[in-house]
C-alpha cells in the first residue's frame, strides 16, 4: 500500500537512471529459462525452412549438432523436440510414434551419445504428428478414445525414457494419463525421468504453424475442443492443474502463453509448482511478421518474454530461444 503522499513520494525518482532503474526491477530474464524447441526431418544434410515460420527451421539428425552446440553454449538447459513425420508412415493408431527408429528416438540416442548430459532433453508425448487423422488420440467413430489413447502414450513414454529421455511431456490432455505415465516409468526403474505435463493446453488458433511445422496441419480431420480446453474457462485450468499434480506431474505447462497470463499467474500463486510457459508458434509468428514488416521493433521480442517471468513463469519455451544473446543484449 502507498502511504505516502505527493510531493513527498515521487515513484519516478527511482526510474531517473539505468543503474537505479537496474536496483529495483522485479524480474529479469537470463539463459536459464529458456527452452528450444527444434523440428526434425527424415533425411541427411538437409536444413528446411519453415515458411509460416520465419527464422525457424527442421533439421535432418546429422545437423542438429550445430543447434546443440550453440544452445550449450548460450547456457540454455534444455531442448525440445518435435518432429515432422512422413505421411507415408502415418496411420490411424499412429504405430510410428512406438518405432524405436523414429526420428525423436534416433535423435535421443544422438544427443545422449556426443552431449551426455550436458543439456536436458524434453519429448512431446501425443500421436498428433504420427496419426493419419492428426489428432492427439485414437478415433472410433469421430470421438477421440481416453482410455485407449493412454495405453499407447505409457508405451509412448517408455520407449522415449529408454532412448534416454530426460523429461516426458504428456501435451495430449486425455484424461488421467499422467498418472498412468508416472506409475508406468516407476515399474520400469525411470524413476528420475520428469513429466513435464501440459496441464493447461486450451484449444487454441494459434496453433496452425506448428501443425505446418510437423506436418499435421493438412491431417487434421475436425477439431480438438472435445479434449483441449476452452479458452473461456479459467476455473477449469486449476483443476486440470490439482489432479495432474496429485497423479505426479513435476512441472506443469501451460500452452500458449501470452493470451494466457492469468491462467500462469493464478496457476503460480495456488500451487508454486514449477510452472512452464509456450510462446506457440502463432505468438512467433505474428511477432516476427510485424518486427519484419517494420510494424514495431525487436525489443518487444524482451518484453513478451519478461510478461511471462512476471506472471509467474519459471521457464519458457520460446523459437527465440537461440536468438538470446542479443535479445538479452
Amino acid at each position: 500500500m502507498i502511504t505516502g503522499k505527493y510531493p513527498n513520494l515521487r515513484l519516478r525518482r527511482n526510474r531517473k537512471e539505468s543503474w537505479s532503474r537496474r536496483l529495483v526491477q522485479e524480474n529479469t530474464l537470463s539463459p536459464n529459462d529458456f527452452i528450444l524447441p527444434i523440428f526434425l526431418i527424415d533425411g541427411s544434410n538437409k536444413k528446411e525452412a519453415i515458411p509460416s515460420m520465419p527464422g525457424v527451421f527442421r533439421y535432418t539428425i546429422n545437423r542438429i549438432s550445430q543447434i546443440i552446440d550453440r544452445s550449450i553454449k548460450k547456457g540454455i538447459p534444455m531442448v525440445a523436440l518435435f518432429p515432422k513425420t512422413k505421411n507415408i508412415k502415418k496411420n490411424a493408431i499412429g504405430s510410428e510414434a512406438l518405432n524405436e527408429n523414429n526420428i525423436v528416438c534416433k535423435a535421443i540416442l544422438e544427443i545422449k551419445k556426443k552431449y551426455k548430459n550436458e543439456i536436458g532433453i524434453m519429448c512431446d508425448v501425443a500421436l498428433d504428428p504420427y496419426t493419419s487423422h492428426g489428432h492427439d488420440g485414437l478415433v472410433k467413430s469421430k470421438k477421440i478414445l481416453n482410455d485407449e489413447t493412454i495405453e499407447v502414450l505409457i508405451n509412448q513414454s517408455l520407449l522415449q525414457a529408454e532412448m534416454g529421455c530426460d523429461v516426458i511431456a504428456p501435451s495430449d490432455m486425455m484424461d488421467g494419463r499422467i498418472g498412468k505415465i508416472r506409475k508406468a516409468l516407476d515399474k520400469s526403474n525411470f524413476k528420475d525421468v520428469r513429466i513435464l505435463s501440459y496441464a493447461a493446453k486450451y484449444a487454441s488458433n494459434f496453433y496452425n504453424p506448428f501443425r505446418d511445422a510437423v506436418g499435421s496441419r493438412g491431417n487434421l480431420k475436425g477439431h480438438k475442443k472435445t479434449y483441449q480446453m476452452d479458452f473461456r474457462n479459467s476455473d477449469e485450468a486449476l483443476r486440470e492443474i490439482a489432479l495432474d499434480i496429485k497423479e505426479g506431474a513435476d512441472m506443469v505447462m501451460v500452452k500458449p502463453g501470452m493470451p494466457y497470463l492469468d491462467i500462469i499467474k493464478s496457476i503460480k500463486e495456488k500451487f508454486r509448482i514449477p510452472v512452464f510457459a509456450f510462446q506457440v508458434s502463432g505468438e512467433y509468428s505474428l511477432i516476427s511478421n510485424a518486427i519484419k514488416k517494420g510494424m514495431i521493433s525487436e525489443d518487444v521480442i524482451y518484453e513478451t518474454l519478461i510478461s511471462f517471468k512476471r506472471a509467474g513463469a519459471n521457464a519458457i519455451i520460446t523459437y527465440y530461444a537461440d536468438r538470446l544473446d542479443k535479445i538479452l543484449r
